[in-house]
């Protein structure tokens, strides 16, 4: 039986994802900047995608730019908000636990000359937006923070930040990578008060290589990447329109049914933790009141990398933290508090609704086998 429990990492595309890629790649293939008739049927088509996932984040199609992923999306927020707005205001805040494209790409920009700020949790390993506020003044630019974290499942405190960071300094722009959210918990742009969002399409069961940029109207980004008009000018290149249909399927397949899923997910994951708990030298690491699809533990000083094999070998799929990182720690973990042998020996469980119960049994006796077995 294979088991799959990596669903932080990537989803696997939903039927209605794959028809729809294959039908715009067999019978749909025009360019969508092309003026005859089969562009225009790619344009539609595009357009049509656009509109369900401007809808699902409660905004309008014209405020949707599609990329290649978040990590293009959150490199765009980033870069084009800096290059456009950075001239006279210098300071960037964001969280200390963001993804690395995010992270990554500040320290770039710090040594470009913008002061980074990052703010990390307090002693009680939880953020706070006091902080995120105390941290801004009339330098600051731009506020980036994820909505949920992608390694242990951590949901920050982005509308309460974001509303307080605007009410004090109305101009600082504000960016949420809400790739671990979206189409997992119910949120509007609005209500966040965020002027970005980064969306991705391979963690919602579209293919990979499709992502989305949202942009509040009135907001100036600056491109990264020039040459057509095709994006508004923002991100020009011929669109992907099998990608770009495939991700406005798998939306609207799922778009209706957040609340249920998150619903299934949270049985699931008391159903895991009530299994786990009586494992000796097994910790969780995720707050009690995360997002359900993201577990992270400690399994009794197990390295990481030779639990993670010892799952494999009997058909189950977890991961030691974020793909991005390829196995090496980010130092997320350690943001949060959880260090040495606990971090050494930390895994990521990421299911979705999809997932079973019997799926979780088989990983928890996998577990309990590998802790037994496993010298280190």
């Amino acid at each position: 039986m294979f088991i799959y429990l990596d669903n932080a990492s990537t989803t696997k595309p939903c039927p209605e994802a794959v028809q729809s890629a294959v039908e715009a790649m067999t019978g749909n293939f025009g360019n969508p900047s092309s003026l005859h008739r089969a562009g225009l049927d790619a344009q539609l088509a595009m357009d049509k995608a656009r509109k369900i996932i401007a809808g699902s984040v409660g905004t309008e199609s014209g405020n949707i730019i599609f990329t290649s992923g978040a990590t293009e999306s959150n490199n765009l927020a980033l870069r084009g908000i800096s290059s456009a707005y950075g001239r006279k205001r210098r300071k960037i805040v964001a969280s200390s636990v963001e993804h690395a494209s995010v992270d990554e790409t500040l320290s770039a920009l710090e040594k470009s000359g913008f002061e980074i700020v990052r703010v990390s949790p307090r002693e009680d390993g939880r953020f706070y937006s006091a902080d995120f506020v105390n941290a801004c003044d009339e330098n600051t630019v731009m506020l980036t923070m994820m909505y949920v974290n992608n390694e242990t499942g951590y949901i920050m405190p982005v509308k309460e930040t974001f509303t307080s960071v605007k009410r004090k300094y109305p101009e600082i722009i504000t960016h949420s990578d809400c790739v671990q959210a979206y189409m997992k918990i119910p949120f509007r742009v609005t209500a966040l008060g965020a002027d970005l969002i980064s969306l991705s399409g391979h963690k919602v069961h579209a293919p990979k290589g499709i992502g989305a940029l949202y942009i509040k109207k009135g907001i100036r980004i600056l491109p990264e990447v020039t040459g057509g008009k095709q994006e508004k000018g923002i991100r020009s290149g011929t669109e992907s329109v099998p990608l770009i249909c495939a991700f406005g399927a798998s939306v609207g397949k799922y778009n209706q049914s957040i609340k249920e899923r998150f619903e299934k997910v949270s049985a699931l994951k008391s159903h895991l933790l009530e299994n786990i708990s009586g494992i000796d030298g097994v910790s969780v690491n995720s707050p009690d009141d995360g997002s359900p699809y993201v577990i992270n533990i400690s399994a009794s000083g197990k390295r990481s990398e030779i639990m993670l094999h010892y799952l494999e070998s009997r058909n189950i799929y977890v991961s030691s933290g974020s793909a991005c990182s390829k196995g090496q720690q980010s130092g997320v973990l350690g943001e949060f508090g959880i260090k040495g042998k606990n971090a050494d020996s930390a895994l990521r469980i990421s299911i979705t609704a999809e997932t079973t119960e019997s799926e979780l049994d088989e990983f928890a006796n996998a577990l309990r086998d590998g802790i037994k077995n496993i010298r280190g």
